[in-house]
């Protein structure tokens, strides 16, 4: 007998209003053409341009001239490089080109879809029935570049949503990369990637156990464009820039609400998306707690696993994942630690569901298998549908399967709580299939989720509806811990 699920009448849809300005440049030598254009402009006609801009895009984004300045910069190396002093340029002139390296990009109005909720750290002011959460989305725009963004509610004593309002403006964060690299790591990462060493020994040979990151990358740069290179040996020193392009730290500004923040592709690791963010609430041995998420990026061929960490969802931490279970993706990091060490699903093989443990949040090696597919509605692959959710019967794990004509569903499992290896439980039917009027969007049938909770003893599952919306069902506790435990007679 299937468990009841109560699907609410709630939907996130895309919003094509929802832009960014983001840095826009076409190849250095139309961009120098572009340069010239602005330079031989006379000073009114500058102000002219400048002024019709502003007066046409102001209102659309906060504080756009200091993007436009910031934008010039960007392209700083490129005007210096036809022997301008970007010092001596005006103010209006310097925004004027940033304005010409800018172009808006609308960040959900392909779709908005694969939600996951937490419990947000600030509970106060609430009524005891009451739970104030953070919705995370892929937001997918033109081109199919996904990116991650957010929306706050409160759950009900009768598991509605009540959802905050959506700022009007969205924020970019600002970008730091990481001071210094671990030689040794950087190089078992390489490995992993397989880059040859043969094309990296002469550049990692001379670098110190610590590096910082403009020293490799200068050097990178310095020999791909100074040398004879192969493709194969140029390919490999492009990859050593796309990994150590890939640690880095963003921080929003304090006066921007969080529905006003995106996470958008920042590294070439990720230039095609973020995909799939999985978020959890991570209390540790000593009762502090972090906020953990895991992403898959893509860069149109590759995927690497990557961790953010944050602990106010204003500054976040993203570094890549390594070892050989950091890779492909589904990977879902467990709640808490057990036995002393960090535990983490995975699916490295794109079919089975996979555990592993690790003193450390980045490396993770030695997966094990816990669960293959069973059901027909599973048969092509099964993975995990977010963190696990501990309840006192047992590890609750939300999965999904792939079936006939690639249906995505929805079911959920149990195990054991010292020893996640060991299934307590299984549905044999799914928790969830898409309805009729979900089969429709993006990707046809399809429902799928990157995380839930519980709240007054019911699942709120957030999932998206064939990769174009998202909604939520409601699901009681005790009716699926019962059929959970039954399935194990069965």
């Amino acid at each position: 007998m299937r468990v009841s699920v109560t699907r609410k009448n709630i939907k996130f849809l895309p919003d094509s209003s929802r832009i960014i300005a983001r840095f826009f440049m076409s190849g250095e030598l139309r961009t120098q053409q572009l340069i010239m254009r602005v330079l031989n402009l006379q000073d009114d006609k500058v102000n002219m341009a400048l002024e019709q801009t502003l007066r046409e895009f102001a209102n659309r984004h906060r504080n756009i001239s200091k993007v436009f300045l910031n934008h010039a910069v960007k392209i700083q190396d490129i005007i210096e490089g036809m022997k301008i002093n970007f010092d001596d340029l005006s103010l209006e002139r310097k925004m004027l080109i940033g304005a010409y390296c800018t172009s808006e990009y609308a960040i959900e109005s392909a779709a908005i879809f694969n939600p996951s909720i937490i419990e947000d750290l600030d509970q106060t002011y609430l009524k005891p029935w009451e739970k104030r959460v953070i919705i995370s989305f892929r937001a997918t725009g033109e081109g199919h570049v996904s990116s991650l963004v957010f929306r706050r509610a409160i759950l009900d004593n009768n598991n509605d949503l009540i959802i905050s309002r959506v700022g009007e403006n969205i924020d970019v964060p600002v970008i730091s990369h990481k001071k210094l690299y671990n030689k040794e790591q950087f190089c078992k990462k390489m490995k992993e990637m397989n880059i040859p060493e043969k094309y990296s020994q002469n550049i990692m040979s001379g670098l110190p156990d610590k590096f910082e990151y403009s020293l490799l990358k200068n050097e990178v740069e310095r020999v791909l464009h100074n040398s004879d290179l192969s493709t194969d040996n140029q390919i490999a020193l492009e990859e050593m820039t796309w990994l150590v392009d890939s640690f880095y730290d963003i921080k929003f500004h304090k006066d921007y609400d969080l529905t006003e923040r995106v996470i958008f592709p920042i590294s070439n690791a990720e230039k095609s998306g973020i995909e799939d963010v999985r978020f959890v609430k991570f209390t540790d041995d000593d009762n502090s707690v972090k906020i953990f998420a895991i992403y898959t990026a893509f860069d149109s061929k590759t995927t690497l696993p990557k961790l953010i960490s944050t602990d106010d969802f204003y500054t976040f931490r993203v570094m890549p994942m390594h070892g050989n279970g950091a890779r492909d993706k589904n990977l879902a990091l467990f709640p808490r630690k057990i036995k002393g060490k960090y535990a983490m699903l995975a699916r490295v093989d794109g079919v089975n569901n996979y555990i592993m443990y690790s003193d450390r949040t980045t490396l993770w090696n030695n997966p094990e298998i816990i669960q293959q597919p069973k059901y027909p509605w599973e048969f092509t692959q099964i993975g995990n549908c977010g963190s696990p959710i501990w309840t006192e019967e047992g590890w609750l794990i939300i999965t999904h399967g792939v079936g006939t004509m690639r249906r995505y569903c929805i079911g959920a499992s149990l195990f054991d709580l010292d020893d996640p290896s060991k299934e307590i439980g299984r549905l044999e039917e799914p928790l969830l299939t898409p309805m009729e009027h979900e089969r429709e969007g993006y990707v046809p049938n399809v429902v799928y989720s990157c995380g839930s909770l519980i709240h007054n003893n019911n699942l709120i599952l957030p999932y998206a509806v064939s990769d174009y919306s998202s909604t939520y069902g409601v699901v009681d506790m005790t009716e699926l811990l019962d059929a959970l435990k039954r399935s194990k007679k069965a």
